[in-house]
This record gives structure tokens, C-alpha cells and sequence, in this order.
């Protein structure tokens, strides 16, 4: 039995669940068995006790961070109810842990390739930008992706992606202003980058803090604040590529196009099929994650039009909860199915991007101000998800 927690947590760990849903669901199936147990989580190990605190026997898993990967933690969750409800034992849980970890991929890496491409081109439409961010980002975003296959089994390059893919997505925003005209270059920037910006690491880590998760949430808080510095400095490098180039006339600091809501609808229901895809989610799936995504954006830009945008970012973040965790229910499913690519849409990683940049410029007073504004967003998006669950409680842990 305490092979098969132990086995348990360490696969949902390395697939992006956060500490208080990980421990809880440990903790839960370690009642069910008749264990009596202890869990500490951190974003890279498990600390697990087991047996009263006068005898305990501790174990540490030190557990590399993983991708999201939702197809595996519901077939783990579904393992997990299985275990508990009598009809595997543990003996084979534990088995069934590892050949779940051993399936491959569900997708080929061409269309991961294709996804990032669509994530790129569909966030430049949603940031305000035109045809031609979107073709800008797009090519960026698939070369990062390129990358990222290239690096993922590799520890020591895979460290410096971050950096290299910023340089990378700025240098050639400045290229293509210089052969194809004007561009809003912080648009096509901020949308290649847009798979890797820590906007969800950094919702998560607030979340964790809020459920009273300290270690683990400040963890993700200085990882998040790390990779926004690495991103802004790769920025800051690429974009004096295009000061080697002849001179070209400069972009007005206004958003080059105002798109019709057909075509936001359009780049909404593109970005939850890609996300999806890039989360690992199951194709049956789909379909309920472009709508989860659709609605918490949709609801976060009509309550920050009513309300302000950190009121607007706790309604979209609480329509997404409420209905996940109603979808949950309903299906009996883990809500996180559809409340982490919905996230996706509402993190404020490009608030924090935006911020950094304005500190590289030294305009301090506008950096400091977007900074304040992206934690308010993330402190919101929180708080929203928190009220969800106590609004509509999801029978699942996850």
C-alpha cells in the first residue's frame, strides 16, 4: 500500500498537479488503505510519513518538474478511484502507476508543432494585434517549439530555453519590421513567447499560498519571477538585432488593429484546440476545454469592462471554476481537466512581460505599476477559483 502512494504521488507530481490537490489526494487515499500518513509537497520533491509519529517512516522523492499532461493524471485519478473502491489492489496500482507513466505520446511531434504555431498566431489576434503579428508570431512560436522538442531530453540546454526562445522571438520581430513594414513588435514578441510566459506557474504559486501551501507557493512565485527575467532579458537582447538594420519607421505605440468579435471567437476556439493539445488532453476532451476557455475569457473581458480588470480576471476565473467543477461532478472527472487550459486564457504572464519591459526601458514608474497589476490579476484569478469551490464543491480532489 505504501508503495503504490508513494509510486502515486510522484506520477501526478511529475505531471504539473499542484501541492495542496497532490496532498490531498495522497492523504485521501492513504485513509482509504487504513495508512496513517503525512505529506509535504514542494514544486521538486514529496516528503512522505508514514505510521504513528513515535515509530514514523519517512520517504523522499526527489521528482524532476514536469509538463502538463492531462490525459495521464485523469487515467491516474481513475486509478486512484479504482484502488479505493476495492476493485484493484494496491500490488497492482503500483503496476499500473508505471505503465501508465510508459505510454507514449499521444501526439506526434508534428502536431505539437502545428499547436505552437496556432498559440502564437491565435494570441497575437486576442492581444490586439493584426495579419501581420499574427504571421510574425506564429513563425516565431513554431521555431520556439522547434526548439523545445530539440531541448526537452537534454537538461543542460533545456535550461536556457527560456532566454534563447526570447531572443529569438524578438530578434525576428525586428527582422520581419524591417522587410515587411511597420509592426507592433511588442505584440508579436509577447505572442511567440506565449507557450512559455509563467502567467499559469504564477497562478498556481498564489493559489498555493492561499491554501496555506507557503513552501511550495514561494517556490513557484521566485521560479515564475526568474523565468520573467530570463524571457526580458532574451527580449532585450533580440531587439538590438534590428538596430544592425537600416532604419525603418516605427510602429505607433498603439495596438495596430481593432478585430471584429467574429475573428476574437475564431482565435479563442484556435487557442483551446492548441493548448489542448500542447496540455495532452484527450480529443474527447476538446470540445469542453474550447468552451471552458471561451467562457472564462469572455466573462473576464465583460466583467473588466463593468468592473475593472482585476474584478474582471475573479469573474472569468470564477465562471471557469463553477463550471468546471459542475463539468466534474456531471462526468465524474477531474476538474482540473478543464480549469488548467482555461487558465490559460486569464493568466497575467503577459501583464508581467510587459512590466519587465518597461523596466529594461526605465520607465520605472510604468514597470512597477504593470507589475502590481499582473500580482492583482493573479491574486484575483486566486481568489475566484477559491470561491468556485466553495460556490460548487467538485466531488475529485484533483
Amino acid at each position: 500500500a505504501v508503495a503504490f502512494v508513494l509510486r502515486l504521488g510522484h506520477a501526478l507530481h511529475r505531471h504539473g498537479t499542484p501541492a495542496h490537490r497532490l496532498e490531498g489526494l495522497m492523504m485521501k487515499v492513504s485513509e482509504r488503505l487504513g495508512l496513517e500518513a503525512r505529506f509535504f509537497s514542494t514544486p521538486t520533491s514529496i516528503f512522505a510519513s508514514f505510521g504513528p509519529p513515535e515509530d514514523l517512516r519517512t520517504s523522499l522523492i526527489r521528482v524532476e518538474p514536469g509538463d502538463f499532461d492531462l490525459e495521464r493524471l485523469i487515467l491516474l485519478d481513475m486509478l486512484a478511484d479504482d484502488v479505493i473502491q476495492g476493485r484493484l489492489t494496491p500490488t497492482d496500482g503500483a503496476t499500473r502507476v508505471e505503465a501508465i507513466l510508459a505510454r507514449p505520446p499521444r501526439y506526434g511531434p508534428v502536431l505539437q508543432l502545428l499547436c505552437w504555431m496556432l498559440a502564437g498566431a491565435s494570441a497575437a489576434l486576442l492581444f490586439g494585434g493584426g495579419w501581420k503579428e499574427m504571421g510574425v508570431a506564429g513563425v516565431s512560436s513554431l521555431a520556439i517549439g522547434v526548439l523545445d522538442l530539440l531541448t526537452r531530453k537534454q537538461p543542460t540546454t533545456a535550461r536556457v530555453l527560456e532566454p534563447v526562445a526570447a531572443v529569438l522571438s524578438a530578434a525576428f520581430a525586428g527582422i520581419a519590421a524591417h522587410f515587411f513594414g511597420p509592426l507592433h513588435g511588442e505584440v508579436a514578441t509577447l505572442a511567440g513567447l506565449i507557450v512559455l510566459l509563467p502567467g499559469l506557474t504564477l497562478t498556481i504559486a498564489v493559489n498555493e499560498v492561499a491554501t496555506r501551501n507557503l513552501i511550495s507557493g514561494t517556490s513557484r512565485l521566485t521560479h515564475a519571477a526568474l523565468v520573467f527575467l530570463q524571457l526580458g532579458f532574451g527580449a532585450a537582447l533580440g531587439s538590438r538585432v534590428a538596430t544592425v538594420l537600416p532604419p525603418v519607421p516605427m510602429p505607433t505605440p498603439a495596438l495596430p488593429t481593432v478585430l471584429p468579435p467574429g475573428v476574437a471567437l475564431f482565435a479563442l476556439v484556435v487557442a483551446g484546440f492548441a493548448i489542448a493539445v500542447l496540455f495532452r488532453a484527450r480529443p474527447r476532451d476538446w470540445g469542453w476545454i474550447a468552451l471552458a476557455g471561451a467562457a472564462a475569457f469572455m466573462g473576464a473581458r465583460l466583467g473588466a469592462l463593468l468592473l475593472g480588470p482585476q474584478l474582471g480576471a475573479f469573474a472569468g476565473a470564477l465562471l471557469l471554476g463553477v463550471g468546471s467543477n459542475a463539468l466534474a461532478r456531471l462526468r465524474n472527472r477531474p476538474a482540473v481537466t478543464t480549469v488548467v487550459p482555461g487558465l490559460m486564457l486569464l493568466v497575467p504572464g503577459s501583464v508581467g512581460f510587459r512590466s519587465l519591459a518597461s523596466l529594461l526601458e526605465r520607465d520605472v514608474v510604468a514597470g512597477v505599476d504593470t507589475a502590481f497589476s499582473m500580482l492583482m490579476v493573479a491574486v484575483a484569478l486566486a481568489a475566484g477559483l477559491l470561491s468556485a469551490n466553495a460556490i460548487m464543491p467538485s466531488r475529485k480532489v484533483l
